[in-house]
Formats: structure tokens, sequence, C-alpha cells
């Protein structure tokens, strides 16, 4: 029998207590009357659990336009944990760290997947560089890129860590090589309740070239399938999470039923003498010469439609098109701009397009 989000696994602790349904409710009071601020969305998040809704409402990230706030099936969480817990191989005790924020969708799922699969979960205050005792030993962890950025150096006690909510980085990737603690980039949004697949980053086995093509693919969670439309966007069919499918805006390559490669985004799409050409890949390219903050947009081109331009976040950035390596001609940007500051959402990733605004003043 499939649990609802009213049965509490035996084996559930937060910070090293058990709690049943009736006892976390009033922890939840407790978290909301007395507790610092991020306890305080726990107790929210947990108040809101246990109410007779069917539904809880979530406010999405607003990286891919404005925030906004929709509503999720509570059994649907409940499913997303069973799958996550069915892929990762975790078990009943199993230890979690809670290091982000459970006023978005992220953090809740930490905890829905401790309730749900009996997890030992510790919280702790959801920090860019967060403190935890690097002698506990953790089973499974999620992250947002900057966090992992910050513990490398703390992580080794760490099993599995997910890192998702933004794109990681090159450095970050070369860093992460070597480190025993299992790394995966997670691909999902808050409207398929966290991640639909996963990336492995790290950690290859011997059947497996980290210098292939191989590494950069997703594999999707159990029971989620997926395939592409006209545009060649990712259509992701998750019955068990989604009550219709959802057509994205990522354009992907599919090489398996169950995995594919995330080329960009299908908004972003620079069209330069009829060439499609992909932020997202240029921006891989150029990772490893550029230690700043940039992006890769277009502007009008009289002669192409279209060419590939430069934004870097820095006071001083003396590079010019010219010194850009790996690039091909028509991939080159034929100009940098360079701001001091760049627009961010409220979640903390670039906005793009209020960014380019700044341009225009």
């Amino acid at each position: 029998m499939k649990p609802t989000y009213k049965n509490i696994h035996n084996r559930f602790k937060l910070n090293g207590t058990h709690y049943n349904f009736e006892d976390l409710k009033e922890v939840a009071y407790s978290f909301i009357k007395e507790g610092l601020d991020f306890e305080k969305q726990i107790g929210d998040f947990l108040n809101h659990w246990q109410d007779e809704n069917e539904f809880i409402d979530v406010k999405t990230s607003g990286s891919t336009g404005q925030p906004k706030t929709i509503s999720l099936s509570k059994q649907a969480m409940v499913n997303s944990a069973i799958a996550t817990g069915d892929f990762f191989g975790l078990e009943p005790g199993n230890t979690a760290l809670m290091c982000l924020p459970a006023n978005y969708i992220a953090g809740k799922m930490m905890l829905v997947r401790a309730l749900i699969l009996g997890l030992d979960i510790e919280v702790i205050e959801p920090k860019t560089n967060p403190v935890f005792d690097n002698e506990v030993h953790y089973d499974f962890c999620a992250m947002i890129p900057v966090q992992l950025q910050k513990t490398l150096k703390r992580i080794d006690n760490i099993k599995t860590i997910i890192v998702g909510g933004a794109s990681v980085s090159y450095q970050l990737k070369e860093q992460i090589q070597g480190l025993k603690t299992n790394i995966f980039e997670t691909y999902g949004m808050t409207e398929t309740i966290t991640h639909v697949a996963v990336k492995k980053l790290n950690n290859f086995h011997d059947d497996e070239d980290s210098n292939t093509v191989k590494a950069s693919y997703f594999q999707t969670l159990p029971n989620i399938k997926i395939s592409q439309n006209k545009s060649q966007c990712l259509v992701i069919d998750a019955p068990n999470i989604l009550d219709e499918t959802i057509a994205t805006n990522d354009v992907v390559k599919l090489h398996s039923d169950t995995t594919f490669e995330w080329l960009g985004r299908k908004d972003n799409v620079i069209n330069s003498g009829g060439v499609k050409l992909f932020p997202e890949q240029i921006e891989t390219k150029l990772q490893p010469q550029i230690a700043s903050r940039f992006f890769i947009s277009k502007e009008e081109d009289d002669k192409f439609g279209e060419h590939v331009i430069l934004v870097v976040e820095e006071k001083d950035f003396n590079l010019k098109p010219s010194d850009l390596k790996g690039l091909t001609k028509i991939e080159a940007p034929k100009k940098i701009y360079v701001l001091e500051q760049f627009e961010e959402t409220s979640s903390g990733k670039i906005n793009r397009g209020k960014t380019l605004q700044l341009l225009q003043k």
C-alpha cells in the first residue's frame, strides 16, 4: 500500500527525535512561535502539510519568468519522494542534511523525503556557506551550487549530494573530481516537484568515460517518460507526479527513452545567418576562461539577423572578443558588455532579461 501524506514513517527523526503525526503539530507550532526565521519556514510547511487540504501552495523561483504561486498535490509530493528514494537507494534510518530554505520546493521536499522514507534529518540554517558537523555521517543532502562551492573541503562525510537551482559551472565540476562524495546535478522545476532527472558529475566507474559525452546525459527517475515536441523541446510524462504532460522550453537531444542531453533554452536561441546557436553551449566553452559571472545573449544584426554578445559582471574586464578561445567564427561575441552588478531573481539567479535592460540605460 502506497504511503499518503498522513503516513509518517516510524523511522523518521527530526534533529535526532522521532515524532508522529500529532507530535509534529506541536513541533510546527513551536517553530512558528519561537524559532529562527528558517525554523518558522519549516514550521509553516509542517503546519500546512498536516492540514486537511490535499494540496499545498508553493512559490516558483522565477528563473524562467515572473515568480508565481502554484498548488501541488501532497500525494504527488509523496510519490516524488519515493521516486528519489528508489533512484538513490535511500533506506529507513539513513541520515539527511537539510541546508535549503523550506519556503521553496527543494527545501520542502527534503522534509517530505524524510517523513515518507523514514530518514533521520538534521536541519540547519540555509546559508550560502552552511555550517554543519563534518564528523557526522550524512547519507543524503541537497545543495545549490554556491553552497557546494563553499563547502568543498568539508563534505567527505556526506555520501550523496544533489545540486540544483542553477547550472553547475565548469570550474566547480573540475573541483569535485576526486572527491569521494557522489555528486549529481538535477533537472526539474517547481511544477515537476523538483527533479525528474539527474546527471552524475563525478566518481565515474571504469566502464564510464568522464571525457565522453556520456557524462553529460541526464537519467530520468523511475516512472518518468520523456519525448520531444516539434521544437525539439523536452516533454515530460510523469503520471505519479503530474496530472498531464509538461512541454518545457528546454531544447534537448534524446539518447534513449530515459536519457537526454540538455542543449539550452528555446527562448534564448540565437539565429545568426540561419544557424541556431545555444547561448548555454557557448557559455560552457567560455567557463574555463572567465572567472566572473557572465552570460551569452544576442543583438540585432543587419546582415545575419542576430549576432552573439557577451555580458560580464566585473568592474574591470580586459579581454577582447579575439582573446576568447575555442569558439567558431559564428559563436564568437561581436561585442562584450561589462556591468558591475547583474540583476537577479528572488532566488539569486541571474535575471538575463532585466540585466540586458541595464545596457539600454
